[in-house]
């Protein structure tokens, strides 16, 4: 006996024991066995007659062949079919619910007696699927909720027909949660509640399954709803940085929120304020985590401040965490310099003791402070006076030379901060910017300008004027002179006569005091220029000559300087003076340059070429006499003349501080001896000679205008002294020359010579060999006096002629007088 379903019909159980019970599902097929196999091996089947409640409804006649052995009833329509092989049966296709019935299959033998056989056909009737409600009676389809964490839920799943009632159960992962028996009450609907009292976490998308079934012939219905809820972040944190924060440098900070379901929303906050800057947001694959990359260029004014990375549910209230960190930025030191407070910094005298503060603030801290002054980087000298320290500096007893900007440097990781300059004012006296004498070229009836430049701090605001000559000393009115804005003084002065001329004396005065020494001026008659002397030829290659002569204040500037004697050795005629030469080849004059002292580098005059070279020197007042060389270029191959055949004629600056050294230090010696011979017969008449300075000739280097041939044989390139006249540095590009130049006089009896000695602020040049020989004596002399009448008047003077053999100058011989 078969099961016809959960809960079989009572009158199905009381049916005879002999009845067969075959369970069918409405819609489904149905298999009615009869067994139509004889005991006796003879016997044969005649006929097969099956009956619904005893009525003939099908029937099969074994004695036909063919298809109208067959006959159905209508009420079938054609679902019945009789399948005589073994084992034998009725199948019905489609059954319906009226298709319920006992049947009885009649199996007729040609000799075996007449058979019955009992089936009863439980037809099942299947529920309809389940449906699942939500408290408010709303069918959920697939997802239920979202709910909010912590809260309850009710999910009711009904089902509808189905006989024999269905049972009902909820399931979890495999796991029957709860169970609903078939009950038949009469409604045809079967409902089974699940309650969760408190969606924690773990109910976060928990699929629930609702199951019915009423036979084992088909697997149970069955419907799935997940569990959607509403999660909070469980933390957030920003996440740390292997580097630190630098300003001014873009960074880039990432904050990770954890749990939040849907993902959380992060923004960033600094202090108080949301930041503006935009943040990309990203979340991983199973929305667990969200991570939000913060890319912003931090500011000094945010140092100290704190950065807060907020996450927000976007369907909770109050429900916010955060995470905060104190921002700690570096950045380049920022660096201030103050003057000492109880300084005034317009009340600082010459010995008065100055510091300094450096400020700075810096993060990390600064490694190293180091000190500026003027732009130059100063070191820790307390022997001098400087005592440099990391915070402070301090200069005791300052002087002049110590004014200027002042700046502090601070160093770090991040870079190096300057502090903005400060200007140290240091109030002193007027001192004269030409220290020696200068002359002024005046022509009687002519008005001449003497200007009087000082060094002082605050600038001068008063001058005083005198003048000494052969009617005494007189002091000048105040209307005669003034003062421009540069702080100088000009006085006016027109000659009238011989009796006119004389030294002038100019002092200044300032809030320090009044000037110590005054500048003096020597006023002359302005003449023509004293004729070139020893133009020599100190460095001859096969196609360049670099060309040299003497002339007024080119050898006595150092003798003046070493000796403090006063020599004149050629005068200029007290006017601004150009240099000239003129190259001739036979009769062809092949090239004619000025330069505004006596030095020329000739190039591209051709091998093997007898020139003849004229040197003259020119004023407002006229044309001094000339003065002649002649040269021959060396052939080609021929190696060039003199110490130095470099290129260009270019000198080793290391080679010519040799030379000043060695030079000086000969000088010096002499002039002790000259002075301790002097002073054991009598002292002799000192005359303070005017001398250029170097300073003077540097606008008019600058200003030179002079035009070079062509490098041709026809037109040699003629190049006029420039940077190769000294190699040192002093007279790399010399100094515009006052109104007026020196008076020089050539030395009695001094020896040609390939050196002049220049200023001396100007290093000797570098030496070469010279090309006339020179006397082997070393002697210390005294000459005559030596009188020369200059225009209508005669200047008298005293002049001292030494001549000494130096190391440096090997076979050469030097005059100073």
């Amino acid at each position: 006996m078969l099961s016809t379903g959960l809960n079989p019909d009572r009158s199905v159980k009381a049916e005879s024991l002999d009845m067969v019970k075959v369970p069918a599902v409405a819609g489904g097929d149905a298999t009615l066995p009869c067994d139509t196999r004889s005991t006796q091996a003879s016997d044969v089947l005649l006929l097969v007659v099956w009956y619904k409640n005893d009525v003939p409804l099908y029937s099969y006649d074994g004695r036909i062949k063919g298809p109208t052995a067959h006959w159905a009833d209508d009420v079938l329509g054609g679902r019945a079919r009789w399948h005589a092989a073994t084992p034998s049966s009725l199948r019905i296709r489609d059954v319906l619910p009226t298709d319920r019935a006992v049947y009885r299959c009649r199996v007729d033998f040609k000799i075996s007696p007449t058979r019955n056989h009992k089936i009863l056909l439980d037809v099942i009737e299947l529920p309809e699927k389940p449906k699942i409600f939500d408290e408010f009676d709303k069918e959920v389809i697939g997802v239920a909720g979202p709910y909010i964490e912590d809260s309850s839920v009710k999910l009711t799943c009904v089902v509808s027909g189905g006989k024999p009632m269905p049972r009902l159960r909820w399931w979890r992962d495999d796991k029957v949660i709860a169970t609903l028996a078939p009950v038949d009450d009469g409604s045809r609907l079967s409902l089974l509640e699940l309650r969760i009292p408190k969606l924690t976490r773990d109910y976060f998308e928990a699929v629930y399954t609702c199951t019915a079934d009423n036979t084992v012939l088909v697997p149970p219905l069955r419907v799935n709803v997940q569990i959607q809820i509403y999660l909070r972040p469980l933390f957030v944190e920003i996440l740390a940085r292997e580097q630190p924060l630098s300003v001014g440098q873009t960074a880039e900070l990432a904050c990770k929120a954890v749990g939040s379901r849907p993902p959380a929303t992060i923004s960033w906050w600094l202090d108080d304020q949301q930041m503006s800057t935009a943040a990309i947001q990203k979340n991983s694959d199973d929305k667990n985590e969200t991570i939000s990359f913060l890319r912003w260029t931090p500011r000094m004014d945010q140092d100290g401040r704190v950065l807060t990375c907020q996450a927000a549910h976007s369907k909770l209230e109050h429900n916010t965490l955060e995470s905060s960190v104190t921002l700690n930025l570096h950045y380049v030191p920022i660096v201030s310099l103050q003057l000492g407070s109880k300084l005034n910094p317009n009340d600082i005298e010459e010995g008065d003791d100055v510091y300094f503060e450096c400020i700075v603030r810096s993060n990390p801290p600064a490694y190293k402070v180091v000190w500026e002054h003027n732009g130059q980087v100063m070191t820790h000298n307390q022997r001098a006076g400087v005592i440099a320290g990391s915070a402070h500096l301090a200069l005791q007893g300052v002087n002049r030379s110590q004014a200027g900007k002042y700046a502090c440097t601070a160093s770090n990781v991040e870079g190096d901060g300057k502090s903005p300059p400060v200007n140290l004012q240091v109030i002193y006296k007027p001192v004269c910017t030409i220290t020696t004498t200068v002359i002024v070229g005046a022509a009687i009836n002519e008005p001449t300008k003497v200007v009087c430049e000082v060094d002082a701090f605050p600038p001068p605001k008063n001058f005083q004027w005198t003048l000494n000559n052969s009617m005494g000393t007189l002091e000048i009115e105040a209307e005669k002179f003034t003062i421009d804005a540069m702080g100088r003084s000009v006085f006016s002065y027109t000659p009238a006569t011989e009796r006119d001329y004389g030294s002038l004396a100019c002092r200044a005065t300032n809030l320090a005091g009044q000037q110590v020494q005054p500048c003096r001026y020597s006023l002359l008659p302005a003449v023509k220029p004293d004729q070139l002397s020893n133009c020599t030829s100190i460095n001859l290659t096969d196609d360049s000559a670099e060309i040299r002569c003497l002339s007024a204040g080119s050898m006595a500037v150092v003798c003046h300087v070493i000796f403090r004697l006063s020599i004149i050795l050629g005068y200029d005629g007290g006017l601004h003076t150009s240099y000239f030469v003129e190259v001739w080849e036979a009769k062809n004059l092949i090239a004619n340059v000025s330069t505004p002292l006596p030095a020329w580098i000739l190039r591209g005059l051709g091998s093997g070429k007898t020139l003849k070279l004229v040197f003259y020197a020119f004023n407002a007042r006229g044309r001094s006499e000339p003065a002649i060389l002649r040269i021959k270029t060396l052939a080609r191959l021929a190696l060039p003349t003199g110490a130095n055949s470099g290129k260009g004629g270019s000198v080793d600056a290391s080679w010519a501080l040799g030379i000043i050294v060695g030079i000086a230090g000969t000088l010096v010696v002499i002039v002790i001896i000259t002075l301790l011979a002097r002073r054991r017969q009598h002292p002799p008449m000192q005359y303070e000679a005017p001398m250029q300075t170097a300073k003077a000739y540097k606008g008019t280097i600058q200003s030179a205008n002079h035009s070079p041939a062509q490098p041709d044989d026809k037109n040699p390139d003629v190049v006029p002294l420039g940077k190769d006249f000294n190699s040192a540095r002093d007279l790399e590009r010399p100094p515009e020359p006052p109104p007026y130049g020196s008076v020089v006089s050539p030395p009695v009896g001094s020896s040609r010579s390939s050196h002049s000695l220049q200023h001396h602020d100007v290093r000797p040049m570098t030496p070469h060999t010279p090309n006339t020989p020179a006397s082997d004596a070393h002697s210390i002399g005294t000459l005559a006096d030596d009188r020369r009448s200059v225009t209508s008047g005669t200047f008298s003077r005293r002049r001292e002629v030494v001549t000494t053999r130096t190391p440096l100058l090997a076979n050469a011989r030097e005059s100073c007088v």
